[in-house]
């Protein structure tokens, strides 16, 4: 039963307190119920005038609430280009046609942008999910005005564009098919073997220098996999998509993200080794960022899949994040800072010079651009 008491419901600060790991530990949902997810638990969002927390009060009434579904809500978006301005990342516009993603990632680091809709970063992200079904249009629109200027739109920074619901609503296909038309480049950074679907689309736009994709390969081990990323492809589709991508002619890249201090971070060189007999030619990797909700929803994920490394796997990423949980500092957010940083960087950089990765780089043109709808000029009176 959901109770809002004296006891339970509460007026929270805008940014407030890290939870105590064992105040976290008695929220946990029911694993029935949570079956198929990868957050624990569902606490409010940071922004909601009271916490509720679901409990049992002796007469058994959790056994009947609900498995959590997924429900889409239309987001009736004005805009589907998201600019943005931070020095330390490629692209300074992107695409997310969907908020929330089913594939139920525990690290996101999107989660806490559920928060904004009044929802939980926790099962609420990836169950209460959000899709723009008129993104394709709003994108024509958008690259059709007379004061555009093309740069390469970066899809899939936040949420996942190729999750499961992108089967039944293909926005991601009608996106690619308008900027196919239209000559314009793009990224995408998936995790998902859906791309394939697309790949007559990508292919194309590949012989014209317009498209690159990066596929996220956080593990190789399955049983991970599933209990981190619980609906997401596993690690071989992944690999397979890499492979096919390539062979079409499709400039390819994998991202080892996130590395987890003693969770996977052993992993590295075995997933590049992977990813270059998959014909990859650009690699990456992303420390482990832990923002907002975040960092208390993934502690209350280690402490039941992993309890023995709990405090260990903590204790390293403080000496990555100069003594913190998270350091949000341009320039640190990615990498992070210290011995154990470095020695991760090292191993990778090490690994990519062997496998002779990121030698070259296919560089995007907006060279042959051309906007869908242009606009007529006005003429001059004189």
């Amino acid at each position: 039963m959901t109770r809002s008491s004296s006891a339970t419901a509460r007026r929270l600060p805008p940014e407030p307190a890290p939870a105590a790991p064992d105040a976290l530990r008695g929220t946990a949902v029911e694993a029935k119920r949570r079956r198929g997810r990868g957050a624990l638990s569902n606490a409010s969002g940071r922004y909601e005038p009271v916490a509720r927390i679901a409990f049992d009060d002796g007469w058994q009434s959790l056994e009947d609430l609900p498995p959590f579904a997924t429900t889409v809500t239309t987001d009736t978006a004005r805009k589907v280009i998201t600019r943005n301005d931070s020095p330390d990342i490629s692209f300074d516009r992107s695409i997310n046609p969907y908020r929330g993603c089913e594939h139920g990632c525990v690290y996101c680091f999107a989660r806490p942008t559920h928060a904004y809709l009044g929802l939980s970063p926790g099962l609420d992200f990836e169950s209460k999910l959000f899709v723009k079904p008129e993104a394709a249009e709003l994108l024509e629109r958008e690259i059709s005005a007379r004061t555009y200027v093309p740069r390469t739109i970066a899809i899939g920074t936040n949420t996942d564009p190729y999750q499961p619901i992108e089967r039944r609503y293909e926005l991601m296909r009608r996106i690619l098919q308008v900027l196919d038309r239209a000559n314009h480049p793009v990224g995408i950074v998936t995790k998902s073997d859906l791309i394939l679907r697309d790949l007559d689309i990508l292919a194309r736009m590949a012989s014209r220098a317009l498209v690159r994709v990066a596929i996220s390969v956080t593990t190789l081990d399955a049983k991970l996999a599933r209990v981190m990323e619980p609906r997401a492809p596993t690690p071989p589709r992944r690999l397979a998509a890499l492979r096919g991508l390539s062979a079409a002619g499709v400039p390819t890249s994998v991202m080892v993200a996130p590395v987890i201090p003693a969770i996977n971070d052993a992993e590295i060189e075995r997933i590049l080794d992977a990813a270059a007999a998959a014909g990859v030619e650009g690699a990456g990797y992303v420390l482990l960022r832990l923002p907002l909700e975040l960092r208390d929803l993934f502690r209350e994920w280690l402490a039941a899949n992993f309890p023995d490394r709990e405090q260990h796997v903590f204790a390293l990423i403080r000496q990555m994040r100069g003594g913190k949980d998270y350091d949000s500092r341009f320039g640190k957010r990615m990498s992070g800072s210290g011995p154990y940083a470095w020695m991760l960087g090292r191993r990778f950089e090490t690994a990519c010079t062997r496998l002779g990765l990121n030698k070259h780089k296919t560089e995007l043109t907006t060279a042959h651009f051309r906007p869908p709808h242009p606009q007529p000029e006005q003429l001059s009176l004189f």
